[in-house]
């Protein structure tokens, strides 16, 4: 029985541990070779901080990570790039100085992580200083990738001082514009597009891929997916509930092949369909 990587949001952790992998690597062969600046949203849960895990991995040319992958013997893995990852999902963000504090928390561990010195003392002041100073440092342009951006707005949808936290982030995001000569790649993931806001107002360079048809299945399971990498686990499903084995298939599927962003390829959601195979037991989608 393969290993099942219920909660597991790193790349490295996965293919070194040997836990099943659904390869993603043709849809960022695709990104990386002929883009720069791209935004995500998917549901949380969806497979975006692995989707960016994996791009951190090639980034930094850790080659054998990728073996049988479809990105292997197309990239070229004597280029390596220096990579800022910024997670804003797990903060607290209840008030401006929270956020204040978040930020400039998650800015001077990268600064200790990188070895890179930071002179500003304001936060996107310190923004500016990594870009830069990994730039100058290595002699390669940065390349900086954000999972959760809009966490801190959705935690205060309903707070009075709103505007405030989204003049914060929308001046945040702004240095990756202004810094734009230091940088190799950028991939902003969230939940939601907050589009009349002044994040996305003063950060309009990026390619929204939310609902481009091609890019449908960069985070979840395909049908294919589910057939042809988990069928000791449909098995045993299967004769747990006394099914046949394309029953427990469809079965399955009702629960939890609900997702489309092109309005044709459905997708499993694949916390929930993990958790599924894992215990063979269907609960509702979490």
């Amino acid at each position: 029985m393969l290993k099942l990587p219920v909660g597991i949001e790193t790349f490295s952790e996965i293919r070194e541990d040997g836990y099943v992998y659904i390869d993603k690597t043709r849809y960022i062969h695709k990104l990386v070779t002929e883009g720069k600046s791209y935004f995500l949203s998917r549901p949380r849960r969806f497979g975006k901080s692995l989707l960016l895990s994996t791009i951190e991995e090639l980034f930094k040319g850790n080659k054998k990570l990728f073996e049988r992958l479809y990105i292997y013997d197309k990239w070229d893995w004597d280029e390596k790039y220096p990579v800022i990852t910024i997670n804003l999902a797990g903060g607290d963000y209840g008030t401006i100085a929270d956020l204040k504090e978040a930020l400039n928390d998650i800015l001077n561990r990268i600064s200790r992580n990188l070895s890179v010195p930071l002179y500003s003392t304001t936060i996107s002041g310190k923004l500016t200083d990594l870009i830069e100073g990994l730039y100058k440092k290595t002699n390669k342009k940065v390349v900086v990738l954000i999972d959760e951006y809009d966490q801190p707005i959705i935690s205060n949808l309903q707070n009075k001082d709103l505007e405030k936290f989204q003049d914060i982030l929308g001046s945040f995001y702004q240095t990756l514009k202004t810094n734009d000569r230091y940088i190799k790649f950028i991939f902003i993931t969230g939940i939601s597009k907050f589009a009349h806001v002044s994040v996305f107002s003063k950060l309009n360079n990026l390619d929204d891929l939310s609902l481009i048809d091609e890019f449908n299945g960069i985070c979840g399971y395909v049908q294919e997916d589910l057939e042809s990498k988990f069928q000791d686990n449909i098995q045993k499903l299967a004769n747990k509930f006394e099914y046949s084995y394309e029953a427990a298939i469809n079965e399955i599927k009702a629960f939890y092949n609900g997702y489309s962003w092109n309005g044709k390829e459905k997708l499993y959601n694949p916390y929930s369909t993990l958790l599924c195979l894992r215990h063979s037991k269907f609960t509702k989608l979490v």
